[in-house]
């Protein structure tokens, strides 16, 4: 498999480009200080730091405590299990409130109906 056809696996599991560029950069690369991966990706610093926050708040990142940080890319398996979790949760919490859901729609859709 390509470096594209990884980049497009991630859009289509939900992670926007650059932050999947970003993160394969470092699962390839290994532990990277910001400023390397700014330089090598050719993003600037803002785009970078905003990208990792992104990346870490969804699991796929870490950062060291030193200073400057140095960043590592999550090992994919346990980001793909994290993310199965998340759905998994995702799938619970809307099958709880679909009665509730459907119950509002009818209302909304009948009030609609009965102005036409």
């Amino acid at each position: 498999m390509n470096h594209e056809q990884l980049l497009r696996i991630l859009v289509d599991l939900g992670i926007k480009r650059l932050d999947a560029e970003v993160y394969l950069y470092l699962a390839t690369m290994g532990p990277k200080k910001g400023r390397a991966v700014s330089n090598e990706l050719k993003i600037n610093k803002t785009q970078l730091y905003r990208s990792l926050k992104e990346l870490q708040s969804k699991g796929m990142v870490n950062s060291s405590s030193e200073y400057p940080a140095r960043f590592s890319a999550v090992l994919f398996d346990k980001f793909l299990d994290q993310l199965i979790r998340v759905k998994k949760e995702q799938a619970k919490t809307l099958q709880a409130s679909k009665e509730e859901l459907l119950s509002s729609w009818r209302s909304i859709t009948e009030k609609d109906e009965e102005k036409s």
